[in-house]
């Protein structure tokens, strides 16, 4: 059953024991304007290979929570640490070299540029593995391989967000942060999304995933952080938090009726 991360002590519900988290963020305090704080407080563990969603209402800090672990949000108390190593406050660049990525929610690809060369230039800091990382990335999304040459400002939405998550990982990153892959985006195309979303997971990558589609999101994630007012309310597996009353009436209304098994 799920519980309140302020009644638990580590490891969250659901989570490995006896194993370093990849991304570890205790107790972090946020926000973008001195002295007005967006997060407070908050927890987050992902493990190896964990698809963790972040899920809540509108301005709970889901998105500011993915910022401050990118280092583009100040972070005023706590820390963040990548396997073991803080990582609190560095720069988006320091991190992308540590092994972190991130896919914006919106203003994701170069639109001007091709779909080659906005891959290309997420390996920026590789230079010399971008023929490696194309391969990697092509074979986790094959349907790009035509369509190298076509610029990105012509691609529908989906297929933009296809191009920034495949530029984000042409670095071949341990943890990809993702806001919102599924918004503005139609129900079919959201389906899209959250299949990409899982086939980057089942590369090897440790992935974090904000996202408004609470329902679809819990379908497929392993473990899931329910943020309120800028703190972690709840925690546990994706599956069990689907079906908490209490994650049901506050946060997923009549969504969480419907439980069917469409996912993966």
């Amino acid at each position: 059953m799920s519980q309140s991360l302020e009644e638990t002590t580590s490891p969250a519900p659901g989570a490995p024991e006896g194993r370093t988290p990849v991304v570890d963020v205790q107790q972090v305090t946020a926000g973008y304007l001195p002295g007005i704080d967006i997060l407070t407080d908050t927890n987050l563990q992902a493990y190896d290979g964990e698809l963790i969603g972040i899920i809540g209402p509108n301005g709970a800090g889901k998105s500011t929570l993915l910022k401050a672990i990118f280092g583009l949000v100040k972070v005023r108390k706590g820390a963040i640490r990548l396997r073991g190593e803080e990582i609190t406050n560095l720069k988006a660049n320091q991190l992308v070299a540590k092994g972190v990525g991130l896919v914006p929610q919106t203003e994701n690809v170069f639109p001007t540029l091709t779909i080659q060369e906005n891959l290309e230039m997420g390996a920026y800091q590789r230079p010399a593995a971008v023929r490696e990382s194309l391969e990697f990335v092509l074979d986790i999304f094959p349907a790009l391989k035509d369509r190298l040459g076509q610029v990105a400002g012509s691609l529908s939405g989906g297929e933009r967000q296809m191009v920034a998550m495949s530029r984000a990982l042409m670095m071949r990153p341990d943890v990809m942060l993702l806001d919102e892959p599924s918004a503005g985006l139609s129900p079919v195309r959201q389906d899209d999304a959250f299949i990409r979303v899982s086939s980057i997971n089942q590369a090897g990558v440790t992935t974090i995933m904000v996202e408004q589609n609470a329902r679809r999101c819990l379908q497929i994630c392993d473990r899931a952080y329910v943020l309120d007012q800028g703190r972690d309310a709840h925690t546990g597996p994706g599956r069990e938090l689907l079906h908490d009353k209490k994650v049901i009436g506050l946060y997923l209304g009549t969504l969480g009726q419907d439980t069917g098994t469409d996912t993966h």
